[in-house]
C-alpha cells in the first residue's frame, strides 16, 4: 500500500478515536455545562505541550479549576503572556505556575538548525546521532528567519527567564505571584526552582 495511503488510514482511525471518545465523554458530562467561565480555583498554569505531561492529574485539577496555557517548551511567549493577563484582567486568576520539564525537546536543536530544516522542507524531519536531518528536500519556505522558536539549553535558566519575563511585563501586575517549577517526566514530581520563584514573589 502506498505511503501516503497508509498516512490516511492512520489519519482516519485517529480521528474516529476522537469522536468515539468524545461521544462516550459526553454522555457522561452531568453537570458541568453550568461551570462559571472564570476558573473556580484562581490560578493559571503555563506549561509544555509535551503529550506525557498531563496538568489536571499532576496538578490535581478538575474541570472548571484553573487556565492551563500550552505551547512547546512552555515559554512565556507574548501570546501566552496575552493569555495570562486575560486570565487575571477578566476572569480573576491570583497566582501563576510556570512549569517546564525534564528531557524537553527544546533542548534538542536551535533556532538556527530548525530555521534550516524548514528552508529546505516543511515535512517531518528526523533526528540520529550526526543530528537533526530532513527526510526529503522540497517544498521549504524562508519564513521560519521571522519566527522566534524560544529553544534554551539550560532548563533551569529557561524556568527563571520566563518567570523574570512574566513579572517585568508592565501589563501584569506587581501583586500576583509567579512560582517556577520543573516537572520531572521520570518520577511525575514538581521540583521548584527556587530561584525563579523568589523572583516571582508578590510585591
Amino acid at each position: 500500500m502506498p505511503t501516503q495511503t497508509l498516512l490516511q488510514k492512520e489519519n482516519s482511525l485517529v480521528h474516529n478515536e476522537v469522536l468515539k471518545a468524545n461521544e462516550l465523554y459526553s454522555k457522561f458530562f452531568g453537570d458541568k455545562g453550568k461551570l462559571p467561565l472564570p476558573p473556580g480555583r484562581k490560578f493559571a498554569i503555563l506549561t509544555c505541550m509535551d503529550a506525557r505531561l498531563d496538568p489536571a492529574k499532576y496538578a490535581g485539577l478538575a474541570e472548571g479549576d484553573a487556565h492551563v496555557i500550552r505551547n512547546a517548551g512552555g515559554r512565556a511567549s507574548d501570546d501566552a503572556i496575552r493569555s495570562l493577563i486575560i486570565s487575571h484582567k477578566l476572569l480573576g486568576t491570583k497566582e501563576w505556575f510556570v512549569i517546564h520539564h525534564t528531557d524537553c525537546g527544546m533542548e534538542l536543536f536551535s533556532d538556527d538548525i530548525i530555521r534550516d530544516l524548514l528552508s529546505k522542507s516543511l515535512k517531518t524531519a528526523t533526528v540520529d546521532e550526526k543530528g537533526w536531518r530532513n527526510l526529503e528536500e522540497s517544498g521549504g519556505s524562508g519564513e521560519a528567519k521571522f519566527i522566534n522558536f524560544l529553544t534554551f539549553k539550560n532548563l533551569k535558566g529557561s524556568v527563571l527567564e520566563d518567570v523574570e519575563r512574566i513579572k517585568n511585563h508592565p501589563l501584569v501586575p506587581k501583586d500576583i505571584p509567579v512560582y517556577g517549577y520543573i516537572y520531572d517526566v521520570k518520577t511525575g514530581k514538581l521540583i521548584e526552582v527556587v530561584e525563579a520563584t523568589i523572583a516571582g514573589k508578590a510585591v
